[in-house]
């Protein structure tokens, strides 16, 4: 809640407390629960004519409603959260003082903390449905705008980010003319009115993409050549526009675009004279700073299309719509500008996220916390400190013993439910993820658990079996089996976009090779084994774990650097360990 700060008044609970100021304070949780009382009246009222929206938009409204599905329909979070939209933006500028008050927060709560940029966050549990949410979005927004050309509030035009590729690549079913278009496979939009859906002008793109490139690659040498005596080096990165004209050709010509956040959280300004980087240690400050560079890069990409093209308005989606550690703002302090919640417990309650369990015994005794509760703790002054390649020289079977413990622990679980998948006739392996915190580590793990081969002193290797069946690599013989069960991925350098670092595509060459070998005997088409890059090779097999008939249907294990968790759509995790 906004007011004048006075010494009697303090916050209990303050969400707000790392963006308050001695001007102003901010109680975000107030705001929500405001917003969603006045939402909740508004959405009692029985005649449509009295809703203050466009007939298309009541249209719209009712068939989520009261539309009978055929498959599943839309669940009541994802409604609320599009209603929230709506009603701040077609109800509230025509009600009275009390809710544009709302308006006039979410412009302070943006002009100071992204000034030029007008945000509205949506906080929605990861596995509630955010990309549906976002195809109403769209539809609500098309549709209005085909039909009321003169109105400002509504646009065809839509910029779509991403942290990565895996999200950018299952948001497709955004685009009207994808066959599996959430438009028509989930009845999002009434049948006559689908055709006003091909009007819109979308990109959807990662924010990797919003850098600007160099447009030629010159040495040391050949740029001090060009620089010669002059004080200046040359330019050689592209300028603003052409950045533009290469990320969102289509939408050069629009003038109002609307901008999709996914996983906002990685978009915010950091606070240069926050208190909190100073506390930050070893690997904790380094993930800050790359945290901090990677939301410097999404946010004055916007501020670029802001300036070039106009933005009506940003749409934050995320289960965290939080700053994060070494932002300058305390952690976890929840955006300003979010308007709606769903949150994670919500979410486990309404049967819509699977309900996690951690551990809470193991076989060491004697404890009062189980040593498995916090792993890591126990293990990091004998894992690698440093990544890409530096492993070579450790060997795998002498893991700290807490870490074979977990794994023998976890895996002995996953046994018993990969033999009551097979009772229960299901094609596909339940999936087992050990998420890394660099390649040192994902390298040992990897190994360890499907097998390696072992240099010996005269030139020969001998292969070393993995220690889990299930998840082996190799036969009893030391023959690599046809389709690997465990998948190494370097999800960051995956995400960007960029060639695989040659140290991790040698890591995983064995994997890469068998895939290739495993497309052709699927297609018989070794031209197309041959063009895929090893990125989009490795990339197919994580985007399709658990799928039937598809690349990764065989993975049982996965082995990660970096988290893998968000837009990661593979259903049939069971089991994850942190070694991090």
């Amino acid at each position: 809640k906004k007011h004048k700060d006075s010494g009697a008044q303090q916050f209990v609970f303050n969400e707000g407390k790392g963006l308050s100021t001695q001007e102003q304070q901010y109680d975000p949780t107030s705001i929500i629960n405001q917003v969603g009382d006045y939402v909740s009246r508004w959405r009692a009222i029985p005649n449509p004519n009295d809703w203050h929206v466009t007939p298309e938009t009541a249209r719209l409204l009712q068939h989520w409603r009261h539309h009978q599905f055929s498959d599943i329909r839309p669940f009541f979070c994802q409604i609320e959260a599009m209603e929230t939209v709506i009603w701040l933006t077609e109800v509230a500028p025509h009600l009275g003082k009390k809710e544009k008050f709302f308006l006039q927060h979410l412009a302070n709560a943006s002009r100071d903390a992204n000034p030029g940029l007008l945000r509205v966050a949506l906080k929605m549990a990861t596995g509630s449905g955010k990309t549906t949410v976002m195809a109403m979005i769209i539809a609500w927004q098309t549709i209005n705008a085909v039909r009321r050309p003169g109105s400002k509030k509504f646009t065809r035009g839509f910029f779509v980010l991403t942290p990565g590729i895996t999200i950018r690549d299952r948001l497709r079913v955004l685009l009207p003319n994808d066959p599996d278009s959430y438009y028509a496979s989930r009845e999002l939009v009434p049948r006559d009115m689908l055709d006003d859906l091909s009007r819109a002008k979308i990109v959807i793109t990662n924010y990797h993409g919003l850098i600007l490139r160099e447009r030629m690659e010159l040495s040391k040498g050949g740029r001090a050549l060009l620089q010669g005596r002059h004080d200046k080096a040359p330019s050689t990165l592209e300028t603003e526009g052409q950045m533009l004209q290469r990320v969102m050709p289509e939408l050069m010509e629009m003038k109002n675009i609307l901008v999709l956040n996914d996983e906002a959280h990685h978009c915010y300004r950091g606070k240069t004279d926050g208190d909190d980087k100073e506390t930050l240690k070893g690997d904790d400050r380094k993930e800050a700073e790359n945290n901090n560079k990677a939301a410097r890069v999404w946010l004055t990409g916007l501020e670029i299309v802001a300036r070039k093209l106009g933005i009506s308005h940003v749409i934050d989606l995320s289960a965290t719509p939080f700053f994060l550690s070494g932002s300058g703002y305390a952690e976890g302090t929840l955006f300003p500008w979010t308007v709606s919640d769903f949150s994670l417990m919500d979410a486990i309650e309404c049967g819509i996220v699977k309900l996690p369990r951690v551990p809470i015994a193991d076989n060491v005794p004697g404890e009062e916390m189980p040593r498995l509760r916090n792993l890591w703790v126990h293990i990091r002054s004998k894992m690698p400190k440093k990544g890409r390649g530096k492993a070579k020289n450790l060997d795998p079977l002498s893991l700290p013993v807490e870490l074979q413990t977990a794994l023998e622990a976890l895996y002995g679980h996953y046994a018993k439910t990969f033999k009551l998948w097979q009772d229960a006739g299901i094609n596909v392996p339940p999936c087992f993820i050990v998420v890394c915190n660099n390649t040192s580590t994902s390298k040992l793990v990897y190994d360890f658990i499907s097998g390696f081969r072992r240099e010996n002193e005269d030139g020969t290797s001998t292969v070393q079996n993995g220690k889990f069946e299930l998840f082996r690599n190799f036969d009893e013989y030391g023959n690599p089996i046809a389709r690997p069960r465990t998948l190494l991925i370097d999800s960051e350098q995956i995400e960007s976009g960029d060639a695989l670092d040659k140290n991790f595509r040698s890591m995983a060459t064995d994997e890469i090779e068998r895939f290739r070998r495993e497309i052709i005997e699927r297609t018989g088409d070794r031209r197309q084994a041959e063009n895929i890059t090893d990125q989009d090779l490795l990339r197919e097999v994580m985007n399709t774990v658990g799928k039937e008939g598809r690349l990764g249907e065989s993975i049982r294990c996965v082995v990660s650097v970096s988290m893998l968790s968000e837009g990661w759509d593979a259903n049939t995790v069971t089991h994850v360990l942190g070694v991090r």
